[in-house]
Order: C-alpha cells, then structure tokens, then sequence
C-alpha cells in the first residue's frame, strides 16, 4: 500500500462532493478535509476567525485564500500519513499551486481529482432545500446563485489545471446516491 493518497473532489456546490467524499473516505481509510466544515466550526463557536469569515461566508463568497492555505497547512503538518480527500479546497488556481507546493514537501501527490457534473438548476434546488433541511444560514437561493457564479469563475479553471495532468475524473453527479458513488469508484480506480 502506497504510503499517501490525495484525491481532491471538484465540481459545484450542491453536487454532492462532501456526502460522496465522506463515504468514500470512510471505505478507503482517509481523512476528508472540507474547508466548509473547518470553517463553519469556527463560525458556530463564535470564534476569531468565526467571526472573520461569517459574513464571507452568509455573502456566497469565497475566503481569502491566506486563511485556507494556512488552515491546510496546520492540518497536513499533524498528519503520520498523507492519505487524505479535500472538499471544497482548492477553489482557485493559487490554492491549487500552494497545495502542490505543500504536498511535494510533505512526500505527497495528488492522485485523482475526480470532478461531479450536475446541472446548474438541479444545484440550486438541492441547497435551497439543503438549508431547510440543515439549518444553514448561507444555503438560500441567493447566495446558491452567488456561489455557482464564483464557482464558474474562480474554480472552474482548476479542472483544466488538473486535466493538463490527466488527474480530472469526470463523473455525472445525477442520480442516486450509489449510483453516483458507483461512477466515482469506477473513475477513480
């Protein structure tokens, strides 16, 4: 068994990244990493950096990119074995670069970067009904729009950095959620 493994999930808000990556992590023994989660946490216990980034966050916009590379850092730098999933980290070309960057110093790679594809109406839908459901604050149509612009914008581009290596798994994000995770186990093997 290689020693590290890094898969990083792409694709759009609401495409079900992070309920696919916890199964999957769960299955194949790594750590997901979601910056969402990392970053709610601080929000829900009113701390420094909760109260830095709620409104970011309650905006749809992206954190700045010093906060979550410094969070991966801290994170990756306590770890014995590299074997982990992101979600939701990178989100632009910089993050990507600087998360490259800290892998090679760690003795790691990333090894798939496999990418959910859903429709944008069928996204919108799921947050909205996502935040009735959860409770959270940020998930109201507004801001699901917001966020599927920022995403288009400023995330998109990294399935093309990650395709010019041939780690990009395209993966139809429509259906159940086994038949999706079926697809993800299939592009990532």
């Amino acid at each position: 068994m290689r020693q590290s493994k890094v898969i990083i999930f792409l694709g759009p808000p609401g495409a079900g990244k992070g309920t696919q990556a916890e199964r999957l992590a769960a299955e194949q023994n790594l750590l997901k990493i979601s910056t969402g989660d990392i970053l709610r946490d601080h929000v829900s216990r009113q701390t420094e950096l909760g109260q830095r980034v709620k409104p970011i966050l309650d905006a749809g916009q992206l954190v700045p990119d010093e906060i979550l590379i410094a969070l991966i850092r801290d994170k990756l730098s306590t770890l014995e074995r590299i074997r982990v999933i992101f979600d939701g980290f990178p989100r632009t070309r910089r993050q990507a670069e600087e998360l490259d960057v800290l892998l090679e110093e760690l003795g790691a790679k990333v090894d798939a970067v496999p990418t959910l594809e859903v429709p944008e109406e069928e996204l919108i839908a799921r947050i909205v009904e996502r935040g009735k459901i959860s409770g959270r604050s940020d998930d109201t149509e507004a801001t699901a729009r917001e966020r599927q612009a920022v995403y288009r914008a400023d995330t998109a581009p990294l399935i093309d950095y990650y395709s010019a290596r041939s780690l990009v798994r395209r993966v139809d994000g429509v259906g159940s959620m086994d038949e999706v995770y079926g697809r993800i186990l299939e592009a990532i093997d």
